[in-house]
């Protein structure tokens, strides 16, 4: 199968290297690529990883998007069966007017499921649903002989939850069952609370835990003193039928589409300014009043980004590093001061700050654990790897860690304080893999694979 050299990033455009990209539409072509003349390789869904997980320099990526047929579902059990190449952008295509959501998104719906799998992607129901592992009944995987095994909690499971979170390197999914959620519309019912300061958003989330399935706040990451972690928390339900308007109920699964935008070129870097970060936040915090109720279409609730094309230009072409670590629950409220007041005191403001609550979790390299984790954009400028890496140490100090799938620069050093479980983690993928052949620049830079 012929390759094609090409240029490749992940979603923010940092760290960018030439990878030699096969795209197999077949079972039989993709066996040809992994299998091929033992070169190191690691799969590839639609890109949206942040850093260089799907990024192999001067390697090979397999970009398995054309391998995304749905190969059947049971509408009693709610179970679809497909290709890993799947996309939450359509299962939603297919199953929400039929009453069916995915039971867990990220913040986008442009995701494979093999991807999300590999990233063990978490949504805003994390605190009540876990994360997206804890909905798949199985996946293949195809380890670098060109077996594939059948992977669940029941069968081969060392390789399931070695396969869940570590980004691809273990092997390619190539075809997996998960469980859909059944919805009375595509609405959901909630309120919009507006939290004056850390404390109060913490009080807010404890207070509003039990009823909605679904929690998000913005957070100010430039205020200070008694603002610091000025807060708006989204929180809602999937609305019954009965709760939503009459003229809602007449297509309660078509919600209108919102407004599509577009950032047509990299904006210059003065967009970013601390003084426009800043104005902005304001803006953005008094135009939300306190504890109104809302009913909201799903889209701008889950995916208020995949409105904007193209979104990541708003960076500039040095593109950007998405900072998301996590906190133990005991620590998390005193980790989340100790990282606002350091950005703050920096000026390195980001837009887009949120903060989400984690229940349980399984998964040896799974990212969340019960806590709160708090998500960032910095633009790539001067210092900023040297600053990242003292927030990492303030996160490693309380028990807390980094999100593999967002990150691009996060030293060798610190992963195996972060992730406990590598070790075990590192046996596994000696049996699976030992040639170390799924390898990525990610997995290369971190020193992840075994000696």
């Amino acid at each position: 199968m012929q390759a094609n050299r090409t240029r490749l990033s992940g979603w923010g455009r940092y760290p960018v290297c030439d990878c030699e990209v096969y795209r197999p539409e077949k079972l039989s072509e993709l066996r040809s690529v992994v299998t091929g003349d033992g070169q190191r390789l690691i799969a590839r869904g639609a890109g949206r990883a942040y850093g260089d997980a799907a990024l192999n320099a001067e390697n090979r990526v397999v970009d398995v998007e054309r391998m995304n047929r749905m190969l059947g579902f049971d509408a009693d059990s709610a179970v679809l069966r497909c290709e890993a190449g799947v996309t939450i952008a359509e299962i939603l295509d297919v199953f929400l007017p039929r009453g069916f959501f995915p039971p867990v998104t990220p913040g986008t719906r442009y995701v494979t499921l093999g991807g999300s799998i590999a990233a063990d992607v978490h949504g805003k129901n994390h605190h009540r649903d876990s994360s997206l592992a804890s909905h798949v009944l199985w996946f293949d995987l195809m380890l670098a002989s060109g077996e594939v095994k059948r992977c669940s909690r029941e069968e081969n499971a060392d390789l399931f939850w070695a396969t869940v979170g570590a980004m691809g390197l273990t092997g390619v999914i190539i075809e997996l069952e998960i469980r859909l959620r059944r919805i009375a519309s595509a609405y959901l019912e909630g309120e919009i609370i507006r939290a004056g300061n850390v404390d109060e958003a913490f009080a807010q989330f404890e207070a509003t835990d039990s009823r909605y399935d679904y929690s998000v706040a913005w957070i100010d990451c430039l205020s200070r003193r008694g603002a610091l972690g000025r807060s708006v928390l989204s929180v809602g339900n999937f609305a019954p039928l009965e709760a939503l308007p009459a003229k809602l109920r007449q297509a309660p699964f078509r919600p209108s589409p919102p407004s599509r935008l577009s950032v047509p070129f990299d904006l210059p870097g003065f967009v970013l300014a601390p003084a426009s970060v800043r104005a902005f936040n304001a803006a953005y915090y008094l135009r939300h009043p306190s504890a109104a109720r809302v009913i909201t279409p799903y889209e701008p609730f889950f995916y208020p980004l995949d409105s904007i094309d193209n979104w990541n230009r708003i960076y500039g072409k040095r593109g950007f590093v998405q900072y998301q670590c996590v906190w133990p629950l005991e620590q998390s409220r005193e980790g989340l001061v100790e990282v606002l007041e350091a950005i703050a005191k920096s000026g390195r403001g980001s837009f887009l700050a949120v903060l989400k609550k984690f229940g349980a979790q399984e998964g040896m390299l799974s990212f969340p654990m019960p806590g709160y984790t708090l998500a960032l954009d910095f633009p790539m400028s001067g210092g900023l790897p040297e600053f990242l890496d003292r927030l990492d140490q303030m996160v490693v100090k309380r028990g807390g860690r980094v999100y593999l799938a967002k990150d691009a620069r996060l030293a060798p050093e610190t992963l195996p304080a972060m992730y406990p479980n590598l070790g075990g983690w590192r046996q596994i993928k000696a049996s699976a893999d030992p040639n170390n052949r799924f390898s990525s620049s990610l997995s290369r830079r971190l020193r992840m694979e075994p000696a």
